[in-house]
């Protein structure tokens, strides 16, 4: 037994040893971290530098850590605050204030082919964090932004879910529908397009596009920087003369494996509704006219009858973590989002992996990669931009009469047949269209630092898209052509874009006064796209989908088509320079040099240089002794950008097959067409007062667009086919940007934030000689090829070009200026201010943020009162109710004029957010956040239609078209509740 503990304790001591060895070898260390108000931060990442040696503070924002003896650093970090590097040297006890990030001129924003700071940008940039976007359903970038940034404009061009955004940085500066910014994802920059196929369905026309950002999740997004100047853009050059968007994805960061996950569930429902008949309202009509017929006994609603309560549901999972030479992120997405229309809604899975690697002792090699992937299933009603007389389910549902049931005795749809109005309910049940697209974006990026000062970084990256989609109408729909035979489509289309860049980037402080920032690159883009239609006419069974059995129509009633787009290539040699001196003198020099085979042989390549200076005014001696102002510095910058967003081949002569296996001419060459260019000067003033409290920056930008893409008819004897030139004339946009930010009340507890932008704006075409060209086409009935729009010297683009609406005669016909034989220009869809407010305010664990934006100064053409719901529809369809008791005649002709011309201005509440933040619960459950979010709640407006920011694509040709509503897919209120987690 002796013998028995004295073994024991033999064993024992040697473990005594070993933990006193380890101990020994160990150091407690503990803290508090706060942020820059004084409240506590919970769930802070404590970790020690170059280990995964890690905790997190508890509900105190307090920790306790066991680190090695040899540690001297700890990292510090939380989501929305700055990192800090923390000295433990010859200390156990830390407490440490996190800065919130973008607070200071030190940030970061990234700028082409690099970053800079803040303090370091010599050109207009406007950058958002994750925390400065809208809260809520956000389908698409773009929409993350909408009312935050001076001079950009951001509207909807339907209310479908997906659908695709109009977005204008300072204006609209091409004849052509090119006027969207090019945007640029984690370096690549985007094609711009979307592999989603077309249709023209039998009487219905064209439905909206999709919006090419659609396979970007909001989740992953870290930052979006806005590039507005031609000092900014330039470095993109012939892709940069309508702005840059650059979205930063999120990434790994050094410390334990953390978790990310959050949860939304939403419901949508029509913000507002136009103003139609109801059924005792018609009847009355109907007695005021003496019609003795269209009274149908029913009392029915066209638009309740074909809308609905959406639901949408969001789910969001991130994964992170890594050391610091080796870092990553994966992340998952799920969004079903259910239209407020019937049979309509958008399905997105999403899925993004990224990692930063280090490699030798040196660690001068270096990998980082991207991967996005995505699919979206959306389900469209038949809601289009172009509809004959019969027109699509928006159309149809305000035009039902409402006293006739939309179901007969047995339950059956009840559809009246011939010419007469086209049943909302039987229209929604027989149509059916899916599009289905996936999406990859990928990229990896290795590079070398040749020297601590010099780094070469090589960029391969692949785009790669294809849409499948089927369509189909059922035959028992009564829309000639299409009724007792059923109509079907199926298309595919592919879009492929590769990406090499090559950069060697040098920044130097090459003495305590001067510091030397340049990069060079080489880079190549190619393009693709390419398609196949099949469809067909009649089918003898309903039982299976249309689509599924396209054999079943008869071989004379079938019709497949096939299209490849002529290869285009972009070639192209860049450099910028930056010098910074004593950090109050700047200056910037941007030159690219761009090849493209879309353009002729004689000017295949264009130039696209740009010089800006900054001076920071308050660096220099004489203002420091001052107090009042924190910051001030003047920027000023000039540059040229260019814009070949247009079809491939458009220099070249182009064929296409014709009948009898021969071939016709459709586009003539042209070896001279030239590159359209946009020359900017900017000047800006950047400013701080009242301690920080209050800063801001004012910007003039005056912008001339020259050497206009147009394609032209070929001129007779020529064979009838397209002519592409560079047409006479120039565009103008100039204005000035304000943006400012106040923070009203800082407090330990209480804080409270106003920020507000505003854009003055004007644009017009000058030294116009060439032919009228017109756009703004208007759709339904009695006004076939008729056009509200043109372009003509001395207005702005898109001017309105109507009729002089005069009011009603004695008779309640309709009067116009000089009998309608003279046409006016009376309108201009143009904004000429724009306007965005937002405020948010914290008081303890609460957060509210509100965000308004708003457009002044803009006409619509209100195309739905025009041919939709005109007093013409009596006795047979419903009209607006704005048009009872005015006596109109039943017998005015229907025409366009400017008496739908509408005043457009409008201010919305756009955004509105309350969240409540729980922290931790327990050590597992940590930044806890629950949060109610409002989206699209009211609109202050005297513009009678649907939305005064919904814009109907009526583009002709591909001349661009604005400012006009076509019964759109109206948009949607959203009621969203979050909740938010991290493990």
């Amino acid at each position: 037994m002796t013998k028995m503990r004295l073994l024991k304790a033999l064993l024992f001591c040697p473990l005594i040893f070993l933990a006193t060895e380890v101990l020994a070898q160990t150091k407690p260390v503990s803290g508090k971290i706060t942020d820059d108000r004084g409240e506590i931060i919970i769930g802070a990442s404590v970790q020690v530098k170059g280990t995964s040696t890690g905790t997190v503070t508890d509900n105190n924002g307090i920790f306790k850590l066991n680190v090695p003896a040899s540690a001297t650093t700890l990292l510090v970090s939380f989501i929305g605050y700055t990192q800090q590097e923390v000295s433990i040297a010859n200390t156990s006890e830390v407490n440490v204030v996190l800065q919130t990030e973008n607070t200071t001129l030190t940030d970061v924003v990234v700028v082409g082919y690099g970053t800079a700071r803040k303090k370091d940008l010599t050109g207009s940039v406007a950058s958002l964090k994750a925390k400065d976007f809208n809260k809520g359903i956000a389908n698409a970038p773009d929409q993350l932004i909408q009312g935050k940034v001076a001079g950009l404009m951001v509207v909807n061009t339907s209310g479908a879910p997906g659908a695709a955004t109009t977005v204008r940085i300072r204006g609209v500066s091409s004849v052509r529908s090119g006027n969207q910014p090019l945007y640029v994802i984690d370096g690549v920059p985007l094609d711009g397009r979307v592999a989603r196929p077309n249709i023209n369905a039998n009487g219905l026309g064209i439905t909206p596009d999709a919006n090419p950002l659609n396979f970007v999740n909001a989740f992953d997004i870290a930052s979006m920087d806005v590039l507005k100047d031609a000092s900014a853009t330039a470095i993109y050059g012939s892709r940069g003369s309508n702005g840059v968007i650059i979205i930063t994805t999120k990434k790994g960061s050094e410390g334990p494996a953390k978790l990310d996950f959050n949860y939304s569930v939403g419901m949508s429902s029509i913000m507002k509704k136009l103003k139609v008949l109801d059924a005792n309202e018609f009847r009355d009509v109907l007695k005021s006219y003496n019609l003795t017929s269209g009274d149908g006994g029913a009392n029915e609603d066209g638009m309740k009858a074909i809308t609905r309560t959406g639901i949408t549901q969001n789910f969001n999972l991130g994964i992170s973590g890594g050391s610091e030479n080796a870092r990553y992120r994966a992340s998952f997405g799920l969004m079903n989002q259910e239209g407020i229309v019937r049979k309509s809604g958008l399905k997105k899975y999403t899925g993004n992996l990224s990692g930063q690697f280090k490699f030798l002792e040196s660690k001068k090699l270096g990998l980082d990669f991207n991967l996005m992937a995505a699919q979206t299933v959306e389900q469209l009603a038949p809601i289009s931009n172009n509809a004959d007389f019969r027109g699509s389910l928006i159309g149809q549902a305000l035009q039902w009469n409402p006293t006739v049931p939309l179901y007969k005795a047995d339950g059956s749809f009840n559809q009246l047949g011939g010419n007469s109005a086209i049943n909302p309910i039987a229209m929604s049940e027989a149509w059916d269209d899916k599009p289905n697209i996936s999406y990859i974006l990928g990229s990896i990026s290795p590079y070398f630092k040749i020297t601590d000062d010099l780094e070469y970084r090589f960029l391969f990256s692949i785009n790669r898209q294809t849409g499948i989609r089927r369509t189909e109408m059922k035959g028992y729909i009564t829309i000639p052509g299409v009724e007792g035979l059923g109509q079907a489509y199926y298309g595919n289309a592919e879009l492929t874009t590769k990406l090499f860049t090559h950069t060697l980037s040098y920044n130097k402080q090459l003495s305590t006064a001067f510091n030397l920032n340049a990069v060079v690159g080489y880079e190549y883009q190619d393009f693709a796209y390419q398609g196949v239609d099949l469809g067909a006419l009649g089918f003898t069974t309903d039982a299976l989908p249309y689509t599924s059995i396209l054999q079943n129509a008869l071989q004379s009633n079938t019709f497949i088509s096939s299209f490849v787009n002529p290869q285009s290539e972009l070639q192209s040699i860049f450099g910028r320079v930056t010098a910074n001196l004593h950090d109050k003198y700047l200056v910037t020099a941007t030159m690219r040099a761009d090849g493209s085979n879309k353009f002729g042989k004689n000017n295949r390549y264009g130039y696209f240089p740009s010089f800006a200076a900054k001076w920071n005014i308050s660096s220099e001696g004489f203002m420091k002794g001052g107090t009042f102002f924190q910051n001030l510095a003047l920027r000023l910058g000039w540059g040229i950008t260019g814009n070949q967003e247009f079809p491939a081949g458009a220099a070249q002569e182009q064929y296409a097959l014709a009948g009898a296996g021969g071939a016709r001419q459709v586009n003539v060459a042209n070896p001279d067409l030239k590159w359209e260019k946009s020359n900017q000067i900017n000047a800006g003033l950047d400013f701080a007062i009242l301690g920080n409290r209050l800063t801001g920056s004012v910007d003039y930008f005056n912008k001339k667009t020259t050497d206009l893409l147009f394609n032209y008819t070929a001129i007779v004897p020529g064979p009838a086919s397209n002519l592409w030139i560079n047409m006479p004339g120039d565009i103008t946009n100039k204005g000035v940007e304000v943006a400012l930010r106040g923070d009203i009340i800082r407090g330990k507890n209480l804080n409270w934030g106003i920020g507000v932008n505003a854009t003055f704006i004007s644009n017009e075409l000058q030294n116009y000689t060439g032919p009228d060209v017109l756009t703004g086409a208007i759709s339904g009935q009695g006004v076939t090829g008729a056009t509200v729009q043109r372009f003509a010297n001395g207005h702005p683009l898109n001017v309105f070009y109507v009729r002089k609406y005069e009011g009603l005669d004695k008779d309640g016909l309709a009067q116009y200026a000089d009998n309608g034989n003279t046409m006016y220009y009376m309108g201009d869809p143009n904004p000429k201010q724009l306007l965005g407010i937002s405020t948010d305010l914290s008081y303890k664990k609460w957060y509210v943020a509100v965000n308004f934006n708003g457009a002044f100064g803009q006409d619509i053409y209100n195309n739905t009162a025009n041919t939709v719901l005109p007093v013409n529809n009596l006795s047979s369809r419903n009209i607006a109710a704005a048009l009872k008791g005015n006596n109109e005649n039943l017998a005015n002709p229907i025409t366009t004029s400017s008496r739908y011309i509408e005043n457009g201005d409008f201010l919305k509440l756009t955004n509105a957010t309350i969240s409540y933040s729980l922290g931790s619960i327990g050590k597992t459950f940590k930044n806890i956040n629950i949060s109610l979010t409002g989206q699209n709640l009211f609109v202050i407006t005297n513009y009678s239609g649907f939305d005064p920011e919904v814009n109907t694509d009526k583009s002709i040709n591909g001349v661009n078209s604005f400012g006009i509503e076509y019964s759109p897919y109206p948009t949607a209120r959203n009621i969203i509740l979050g909740v938010s987690v991290s493990l």
